[in-house]
């Protein structure tokens, strides 16, 4: 099934449903982080995978990137005005998870994907 190039839903879809994107987004939202906070604080992410999320999230100009003139050099990291438009969205989610599934959880690798669900719907 292809997706609707579009429909801003299923565009934004394709940014928000990446796996750790919302999360990283959550981690921003309080302002900039350097990469060892943002591994630290995401319990289960390996430093590949937040490397490419966060090279991801900046080349879609959601997080940009600050490299400091310092030995040893320093990166952090932030939301851009495009990125922390997201916040809401994670408010939302929120909001949903503590009103509607309080007492339901379960292990996130129990969870079908949203592409799962996706094809599952279709």
């Amino acid at each position: 099934m292809a997706v609707d190039a579009t429909c801003p839903v299923c565009r934004t879809a394709e940014i928000v449903c990446g796996k750790w994107t919302l999360l990283l987004v959550r981690e921003l939202a309080d302002g900039h982080s350097r990469f060892c906070e943002l591994e630290r604080s995401l319990a289960g992410i390996s430093p590949r995978t937040l490397s490419l999320r966060l090279r991801a999230l900046e080349e879609q100009a959601i997080v940009e990137r600050h490299t400091f003139p310092e030995v040893p050099p320093r990166v952090e990291y932030a939301l851009t005005e495009k990125g922390r438009a997201l916040l809401p969205i994670i408010d939302d989610m929120r909001t949903y998870g503590e009103s509607w599934l309080r007492g339901q959880e379960t292990a996130v690798e129990d969870q079908p994907s949203a592409g799962t669900i996706a094809l599952a719907a279709a």
